[in-house]
C-alpha cells in the first residue's frame, strides 16, 4: 500500500483514491515564456516517477499539467522580442517538450492551456461573483479570502498571522488587502478577452482551479508542485475551487523541495541561474535525472558538479551490471538451478517497492538498485549461471528502470563540449605536424555522425 506525504495535514497517510484503481492528477506546470530552468526539471521528474510507479501498482493514472501561457512574464518577453504572446508561448512549450522529453519525462495525458480555456474562467469566475465570494471594480475582480472559512490551512497560516505585513499595492482595487485578482482589466496594448467586467485577462491562480476542474472534477485525488508554490497559489487555488465547487479541491497535496546551487538559492542576481536547454548540452539528461532521483523529492538538493559526478559514477556501475547480463545471458544455460540467487533478486525488489511505498522515497530506491548491481555482478563471476537467474536480474533491473526512468543504456555518445575540446585538439596535432592524431581525431568524429566545417570563424562542427 502506498503512503504520501500530505502537506495539508503535515502528515503520512495511506492513499486511498476517489475512484478504485483510479489516480486524478494535477500538477502545476511551467509560465512559458522561456526555456525552463533546472528547477522547474524538478518537479517534472519528480512527479514522473510518482505517475510512473502508480501505473507500475496498476492504477490508471490521468496525469494533467498545464502552461501558463498568459501572463505579466509572457507579456514582457513578447514586447522584447518583438512577438505576440501566442508566439512567445508556442516557441517554448516546445522547448519544453524537447527538454523534458530528453529527461525521459513522459507526456502527461493533458496539457491544458489558459487561452484555450478563457470562457471556462471567465465562467468560474462570475459563479464566485454570484456566490458573493467574489466582487468586480473597475474591470479588475477580486476574491473575498476572509470569506472563505479556512483560508491557510494548507500553509498553516491564520488570517491574522497573513493580514501581517499585507498591503493594497498602487492601482489595485481591493476592498482588503489580503484579497487576490481573479481577472485584470486590461492595460493598453496588452492581450486582452472580452468579459461582462470588461475587457482584461485572468490572473494566475484562477487558471489552475479552472483547468483542473475542466479536465479531472471537482474534486481530483493529488495537487502537486513546487514547495514555492504551496502559498499563495495552492492555497487560492484551494480557496477559489472550494467555494465553487461546495467540496473539497484535492484529497493530497505533494510539494517538491528547492534546488540550490553550489549551497546557494538560485537566482538571476547571482549568475547561477541554468537552464535545462544548456546544462543537457554538457551533462547527459539520464545522468542529470538519476542526479535528480538519488535525494528523496521532498528534501533539497544541493547541484555542483562533483555531485552530478558522483551520480554518473553510480549509474555507470547499475548500467555495467545491466550490460554484463546481457553478454552473459547470451552463454547462459538452463541447467544449473540457483534457487537462493532469485530469491535474493525478489527481495531486492520488495525493498525497492518498499521505498517507493513509503511516499516515493527514491533515493532508498536507488540504494536498492546499487544492491541489486552488486549482487549481479558476484553471480556473473560464477562460472556457471542459470539462464533463468540471468532472465529475472534482467527483468528487475527493467522494472527498476521503468519505475524510475533511467535508461540503463550506457550512452557513449559525445557531447558538444567534448566535441569542442576534440576539434582543439586536432587543431594543435595539425599546427604540430601530428597528421596520425589529426586522423584519429577526425574518424572518431566521423564515426559519431560529426561533421566539420572550415569558415572564416574557425572550425565548426554539425550533427549529420
Amino acid at each position: 500500500m502506498i503512503t504520501l506525504y500530505n502537506t495539508l495535514t503535515r502528515s503520512k497517510e495511506l492513499f486511498v483514491p476517489i475512484e478504485e484503481g483510479k489516480v486524478k492528477m494535477y500538477v502545476c506546470g511551467p509560465t512559458v515564456y522561456n526555456y525552463i530552468h533546472i528547477g522547474n526539471a524538478r518537479p517534472a521528474i519528480s512527479f514522473d516517477v510518482v505517475r510512473r510507479y502508480f501505473e507500475y501498482k496498476g492504477y490508471d493514472v490521468n496525469y494533467v499539467s498545464n502552461f501558463t501561457d498568459v501572463d505579466d512574464k509572457l507579456i514582457r518577453a513578447a514586447n522584447e522580442l518583438g512577438e505576440t504572446v501566442p508566439e512567445v508561448a508556442d516557441r517554448f512549450i516546445e522547448a519544453y517538450f524537447e527538454d523534458t522529453e530528453a529527461l525521459n519525462c513522459r507526456r502527461a495525458t493533458a496539457n491544458p492551456r489558459v487561452m484555450e480555456h478563457m470562457d471556462d474562467i471567465i465562467d468560474f469566475i462570475q459563479v464566485l461573483i454570484d456566490k458573493g465570494y467574489a466582487y468586480a471594480n473597475q474591470g479588475d475582480v477580486y476574491f473575498r479570502t476572509r470569506k472563505f472559512d479556512g483560508y491557510g490551512k494548507l500553509s498553516q497560516q491564520s488570517i491574522d498571522e497573513l493580514k501581517v505585513g499585507a498591503r493594497i499595492q498602487q492601482g489595485e482595487l481591493k476592498e482588503d488587502a489580503l484579497d487576490f485578482a481573479l481577472w485584470k482589466a486590461a492595460k493598453p496594448d496588452e492581450i486582452k478577452w472580452n468579459s461582462p467586467w470588461g475587457e482584461g485577462r485572468p490572473g494566475w491562480h484562477i487558471e489552475c482551479s479552472v483547468m483542473a476542474r475542466k479536465h479531472l472534477g471537482d474534486t481530483i485525488d493529488i495537487h502537486a508542485g513546487g514547495s514555492d508554490l504551496t502559498f499563495p497559489h495552492h492555497e487560492n487555488e484551494i480557496a477559489q475551487s472550494e467555494a465553487h465547487n461546495d467540496k473539497s479541491f484535492a484529497h493530497y497535496w505533494l510539494h517538491n523541495g528547492f534546488i540550490n546551487i553550489d549551497n546557494e538559492k538560485m537566482s538571476k542576481s547571482l549568475g547561477n541561474f541554468i537552464l535545462v536547454h544548456d546544462i543537457i548540452k554538457e551533462i547527459n539528461p539520464n545522468v542529470l535525472r538519476f542526479f535528480m532521483i538519488s535525494v528523496h523529492y521532498r528534501n533539497p538538493i544541493n547541484y555542483n558538479m562533483e555531485l552530478v559526478n558522483a551520480a554518473k559514477a553510480g549509474l555507470e556501475r547499475i548500467q555495467n551490471a545491466y550490460q554484463a547480463l546481457i553478454e552473459r545471458q547470451a552463454i547462459a544455460v538452463d541447467v544449473v538451478s540457483h534457487h537462493e540467487v532469485i530469491d535474493a533478486i525478489n527481495a531486492i525488489l520488495s525493498k525497492f517497492e518498499e521505498a517507493m511505498d513509503d511516499d516515493f522515497n527514491t533515493a532508498n530506491a536507488v540504494t536498492s538498485w546499487y544492491e541489486l548491481a552488486k549482487l549481479a555482478n558476484v553471480y556473473n563471476a560464477n562460472t556457471s549461471t542459470d539462464l533463468s537467474v540471468i532472465e529475472r536480474f534482467l527483468e528487475v533491473f527493467g522494472i527498476m528502470s521503468d519505475v524510475l526512468g533511467v535508461d540503463l543504456e550506457a550512452d557513449n555518445g559525445l557531447l558538444d563540449d567534448e566535441v569542442e575540446a576534440l576539434i582543439a585538439e586536432r587543431q594543435q596535432a595539425r599546427a604540430d605536424k601530428d597528421f596520425k592524431r589529426a586522423d584519429e581525431i577526425r574518424d572518431l568524429l566521423k564515426a559519431q555522425n560529426i561533421i566539420l566545417e572550415d569558415t572564416a570563424q574557425g572550425v565548426r562542427f554539425r550533427r549529420g
